[in-house]
C-alpha cells in the first residue's frame, strides 16, 4: 500500500512539473496580448515590445514575466518621440494574475528594469510628453470593480538599473542629465501605510540658458520613505544623501492634493568641516582632497516649505556659511585661508520671480593678497537685477603653489570693478541704463602651460569699464618670436555675457615680429584629454566662432607663416557671422608686392572662400615653390627664373583644417612674365620637350612680356591659348592639367622649312622663289602623361609629307613651260642621280608623287635592278635627313643652314 501511495505521488508530482513547463508555453502569447491591451487602451502613446517570457519556477508560487525591448513611443504633440525604452522589465506577479479577465487589474508584486533610457520633454507650451493618460480613463479613486482596465501596484520590491533620464524643458531652458543610474526599494506597498527602504547612486548634469552648473557630479542617497497611501503623503524619516563629497542629513514630507502638493523639507550638513567645502568642487578640479589640511567651518542647512501649484513654489532658503576657514594642499608650499563666505538663497513670498542670490561676503587670501566679492542677485526667475562689486589683488604665482593645477601663471592681478543693471536693459540693448565702472590690470604675466609651445608673457594688460564700453586700453606682450601690441574697445560685453548675443569690438594690433607658428599647438597622438575620450573619431573642425562681430586693423613690419616671410603687412580683418573678410591687406614678399581682398566663411556644413590677389614683380621661382597653391596651379613655373605680375581670382570650398580644396576650386588668373629665362633642368617636362626637338633651345626662349590666361573648374586648370617666339619660329600652347599634375596639352610650333636640312634648302635653291622663305610646316607635339613622367609625341612625319606637296606644288607651277625633260633632270638632281628622261621608273614614295604632281606618265622600265634600287634608296635617305633634322639625332644651338 506504501509503495503504491508513493507511486501515485511520483505520477501527481511529474504531473505538476509538465504542468508547470508546459502552462507557459500556452499562456506567453496570452501575456503579451493582455499587456500591450490593457497599457495601450489607457494611454496615448504605445507599447510595444520584442517578445514576452513567462516562468513559473523563477518565483515560485509567483509568476516572472519578463518583456525584451521594450519601448513606450509618443503620439502627438511630440508624436515619434521615444518617452520610454529598456533592454528588459521584469513583473511578477500571482499566478492568478493569468487566470483574471480581461476587465480585471493584474496586480504587481515585483518590478525590475534594466539598461532603460527616459526622454521627458515639455514644449513652449507647456505640453509634457510624459502627460499620455487618455481624458476617459477612470481616476485613482474609481472601484475597481466598476471596470478598470489598468494595472495595480503591490510592490513588494523594485529596481532600476543602469538607466539614464533626461529631462528638457524648452520654455525655461533647463535641461537635467541623470545618468548610470541604479536604484532600488524594497517595502510592501499593498499596504495603506508602509516604509520603503530606498538606495540611489547616480551622476546628474544640469544646464540653464546654455550655462552648465552640474557635470556629472555624483549623488547618493539612502532613505527611508514613510508611505500613507490613505492621505498620499510621503515622509523622509531617515536620510542621508551625498552630493559628491559633501553630506546631507534631511527630513520632510510631501504630500499630494487634489489642486496642489504640500512640501516640508529641511537639510543640513552634519558636520561643520570646512573639507565639506572643497567636497562640493567636481572631483576633476578639487583633486584628492582625503589628505588637505582645512581649518575653520562650513555649513548648509536649508528649508524647503509651503504648496506647489500652477502659480507658487515653496518658500525656501540655502544659507552657505564659513569663517576663518583655510585649507593647504601637502605637496604645495602655500595656503589660502581668511576664507570666509556667507551666502543664501531665499524665496520668502512663493512667487518664483521673487528668487534672490544675496552673497553678502566671499573672500580669500593668499600671504598678503587678498580678493573679495559681494553681490546682489534680485528677480532671478524674472527680470534679473545684479549689483555686483570685485576688488582685490592676487599674485597669479601663487595660484599653482596654493592650489594643484597644470597650468602655471606668473603676475600680478588688480580688480576693482562694480557693475549695476537688470536683465530687461541687456535684453534690450539699452546698455547706457547699466552703471558698470572700474579697472582690471595686469602686470608682468606669464602663462605656461604643455599644450603651447611657447609661455604667453603680458607686460602690460589695462582694461576699463564704463556703462556703455569696455576699453582695452593695452595689451603689450610677446611669445616666442612674436611681439603684439593691441588697443580698442568692446561694446556689449554684458549682453555677451548675460544675454548670448555676439561680442562687439574695434582693435588696433601692431607688432614688430609676428610669428604665427608661435600659436600653433603640435599634435601629439598618444596623449589625451579628458575631452577627447568623450568625443568621437571625426576630426574637429575649425571654426570661426559665431558670437565675434569685430573689426582688427592690424599692421606688422614681419610676419612668418611656415616657409614664407611677408614684410610691411597691413590690413583690416572684419569677422561676423562665422565669416572672416580681409580689406586691402598689403605686403612685401619674394621681392614683390601683394595685396589681397577675400573672405573666409565657416556657416555651411563645408566651410569656403573667395579671394582676389594681385602680384606684382614677383620672383617667380621662389613664389612657386614656396606656395602649395601655385605649384598645382602652374607646375612648369618652377622652371622659371624672372618677375611676373598676376591677378587671380579664387574660389572653392576648404578642408576641415581650412587649406584649399583644390578639387572644388573656381576662378581665373591673368599673368604677365617680365625678364624670365627658362632652366629646363627644374622641369621634367620642359627637359622631355627639348630633348625631342632638335631645331629649338627652350632654354634661349625670351618670355618676356608673356601675358597669359588660367581657368579652373571641377578640379582642372585651363590654359587659355598663347603664343610664345623663338627666333622665328612660333609655338602656339594650349591644354590643360589636373591638380594632380595629369597633363593634356598640345604646342603647335610653325617651323621654317630652312631648319630642316640641306636637301631641303637645295631645292628650295633649285626652285628660286623668293616666297619660299616664309615657307612653314605646322609640327604638332602632344603631351601627356604626369608632369613628373611626361610624354611627348609629334606628327613629324605628317609635316614632311606636307612639305613635300607644297615644294612640288611650287616648282611644277614653274616648269609647265619648261618641259618635262628639264624637271625631270632637276627632280632628279635633288634624288642625287643622272636618269634618262625617256627610261627613268617613276619609284614609289615621294618620287612617286612629285612624277605624278608633274604629269609625268608612269613606264615600263627594263632598268636594271641595281638602278631601282639605287633609286629608293636616293629617296629613304632624303627622307631620313629630314626627320633627322627635325627628330634631333644631335643637339645643335644653330641650325639654320642657308
Amino acid at each position: 500500500m506504501k509503495k503504491k501511495v508513493l507511486k501515485i505521488s511520483g505520477i501527481f508530482l511529474l504531473l505538476f512539473i509538465a504542468i508547470l513547463i508546459a502552462v507557459p508555453l500556452f499562456l506567453e502569447g496570452k501575456i503579451s496580448d493582455i499587456i500591450k491591451n490593457k497599457v495601450n487602451e489607457n494611454i496615448n502613446a504605445t507599447l510595444d515590445f520584442e517578445k514576452a517570457s513567462l516562468s513559473l519556477f523563477k518565483d515560485f508560487p509567483n509568476v516572472n514575466v519578463k518583456l525584451m525591448t521594450i519601448s513606450l513611443v509618443n503620439k502627438a504633440p511630440f508624436a515619434g518621440d521615444t518617452l520610454f525604452a529598456s533592454g528588459s522589465v521584469g513583473l511578477t506577479m500571482s499566478i492568478t494574475e493569468l487566470f483574471k479577465g480581461t476587465d480585471a487589474p493584474i496586480a504587481i508584486k515585483s518590478l525590475n528594469v534594466a539598461n532603460a533610457k527616459i526622454h521627458i520633454k515639455v514644449d513652449e507650451a507647456a505640453n509634457a510628453n510624459y502627460d499620455i493618460t487618455n481624458e476617459s480613463e477612470p481616476t485613482a479613486t474609481d472601484d475597481v470593480s466598476e471596470g478598470s482596465n489598468s494595472f495595480t501596484l503591490e510592490l513588494e520590491n523594485y529596481a532600476i538599473t543602469n538607466t539614464e533620464i533626461v529631462y528638457d524643458d524648452l520654455a525655461s531652458g533647463m535641461h537635467l542629465t541623470i545618468s548610470e543610474m541604479n536604484h532600488s526599494g524594497t517595502g510592501d506597498l499593498s499596504l495603506e501605510t508602509s516604509k520603503l527602504q530606498t538606495k540611489t547612486e547616480a551622476l546628474v548634469s544640469f544646464d540653464m540658458d546654455s550655462t552648465r552648473y552640474l557635470n556629472k557630479n555624483k549623488i547618493a542617497l539612502d532613505a527611508l520613505i514613510g508611505i500613507d497611501l490613505k492621505e498620499n503623503k510621503y515622509s523622509f524619516l531617515e536620510n542621508r544623501a551625498l552630493i559628491n563629497q559633501l553630506p546631507l542629513v534631511f527630513d520632510g514630507f510631501v504630500k499630494i492634493n487634489e489642486t496642489d502638493q504640500e512640501v516640508a523639507i529641511t537639510f543640513q550638513t552634519p558636520s561643520s568641516d570646512f573639507k565639506n567645502f572643497l567636497a562640493v568642487i567636481p572631483e576633476t578640479y578639487s583633486k584628492n582632497i582625503a589628505n588637505v589640511e582645512t581649518k575653520g567651518n562650513f555649513e548648509i542647512d536649508g528649508q524647503f516649505e509651503g504648496i506647489v501649484d500652477e502659480e507658487h513654489i515653496p518658500q525656501f532658503y540655502v544659507k552657505v556659511n564659513a569663517e576663518n576657514a583655510s585649507f593647504q594642499y601637502p605637496d604645495l608650499p602655500k595656503a589660502v585661508k581668511n576664507i570666509a563666505i556667507d551666502t543664501e538663497i531665499k524665496n520668502e513670498t512663493g512667487i518664483v520671480e521673487d528668487t534672490y542670490i544675496n552673497i553678502k561676503k566671499l573672500s580669500f587670501q593668499i600671504d598678503d593678497d587678498r580678493f573679495n566679492v559681494r553681490s546682489m542677485i534680485r528677480d532671478v526667475m524674472g527680470n534679473t537685477k545684479v549689483n555686483a562689486d570685485i576688488n582685490g589683488r592676487v599674485n597669479l604665482a601663487n595660484i599653482s603653489k596654493a592650489y594643484p593645477i597644470a597650468a602655471t601663471y606668473t603676475g600680478i592681478l588688480d580688480v576693482d570693478v562694480s557693475t549695476a543693471f537688470d536683465m530687461a536693459a541687456i535684453e534690450q540693448e539699452r546698455y547706457a541704463d547699466t552703471q558698470s565702472q572700474g579697472t582690471i590690470n595686469v602686470t608682468g604675466f606669464a602663462y605656461t602651460s604643455a599644450a603651447m609651445n611657447n609661455p604667453i608673457q603680458l607686460h602690460e594688460a589695462a582694461v576699463t569699464f564704463n556703462p556703455e564700453t569696455v576699453s582695452l586700453n593695452s595689451f603689450d606682450g610677446e611669445t616666442g618670436q612674436t611681439d603684439f601690441n593691441a588697443t580698442g574697445t568692446l561694446t556689449n560685453l554684458l549682453g555677451f555675457v548675460f544675454n548670448d548675443e555676439n561680442i562687439e569690438g574695434n582693435f588696433n594690433l601692431s607688432s614688430n615680429t609676428f610669428d604665427l607658428n608661435d600659436f600653433m599647438v603640435e599634435e601629439n597622438g598618444s596623449e589625451k584629454t579628458e575631452r577627447d575620450e568623450n568625443t568621437t573619431n571625426e576630426s574637429e573642425k575649425i571654426k570661426i566662432p559665431a558670437f565675434l562681430d569685430c573689426t582688427i586693423d592690424a599692421t606688422a613690419n614681419t610676419v612668418h607663416y611656415d616657409n614664407l616671410t611677408l614684410k610691411s603687412v597691413s590690413g583690416r580683418l572684419k569677422i561676423k557671422d562665422e565669416t572672416a573678410t580681409l580689406e586691402n591687406l598689403t605686403s612685401s614678399i619674394f621681392d614683390g608686392k601683394l595685396s589681397l581682398n577675400g573672405k573666409v566663411s565657416t556657416k555651411n556644413e563645408a566651410p569656403a572662400f573667395d579671394m582676389d590677389m594681385g602680384m606684382s614683380g614677383f620672383k617667380i621661382g621662389e613664389s612657386f615653390q614656396a606656395l602649395g597653391l601655385f605649384k598645382a596651379v602652374a607646375p612648369v613655373a618652377g622652371a622659371l627664373q624672372g618677375t611676373l605680375n598676376s591677378d587671380i581670382q579664387l574660389s572653392g570650398n576648404l578642408k576641415d583644417d581650412l587649406t584649399p580644396n583644390l578639387t572644388s576650386l573656381s576662378g581665373d588668373v591673368l599673368a604677365e612674365l617680365l625678364s624670365t629665362k627658362v632652366n629646363t633642368e627644374n622641369a621634367p617636362l620642359l627637359t622631355a620637350l627639348d630633348g625631342k626637338l632638335n631645331f629649338i633651345d627652350l632654354e634661349a626662349i625670351d618670355l618676356s612680356g608673356l601675358k597669359t590666361a588660367l581657368s579652373f573648374d571641377n578640379g582642372a586648370v585651363q590654359v587659355q591659348p598663347f603664343t610664345l617666339s623663338y627666333q622665328d619660329i612660333d609655338i602656339k600652347v594650349a591644354g590643360n592639367h589636373t591638380f594632380d599634375r595629369e597633363l593634356q596639352y598640345s604646342a603647335t610650333l610653325n617651323v621654317p622649312a630652312k631648319y630642316l636640312g640641306k636637301e631641303v634648302t637645295n631645292l628650295m635653291a633649285q626652285i628660286d622663289d623668293a616666297s619660299l622663305e616664309d615657307l612653314t610646316i605646322p609640327v604638332v607635339a602632344n603631351i601627356g602623361g604626369s608632369y613628373t613622367s611626361p610624354t611627348i609625341t609629334t606628327d613629324l612625319t605628317s609635316g614632311v609629307s606636307n612639305l613635300t606637296t607644297q615644294l612640288v606644288e611650287i616648282q611644277k607651277q614653274k616648269l609647265v613651260n619648261k618641259g618635262k625633260d628639264e624637271a625631270k633632270n632637276l627632280i632628279s638632281g635633288f634624288l642625287g642621280e643622272s636618269q634618262d628622261s625617256t627610261q627613268t621608273n617613276t619609284s614609289t614614295g615621294v618620287t612617286e608623287a612629285i612624277g605624278g604632281l608633274l604629269g609625268t606618265e608612269k613606264q615600263d622600265t627594263k632598268a636594271n635592278t641595281d638602278t631601282t634600287t639605287t633609286e629608293k634608296d636616293a629617296v629613304k635617305d632624303a627622307a631620313k635627313n629630314i626627320l633627322g633634322g627635325l627628330l634631333g639625332r644631335k643637339k645643335k644651338k644653330d641650325s639654320v643652314e642657308n
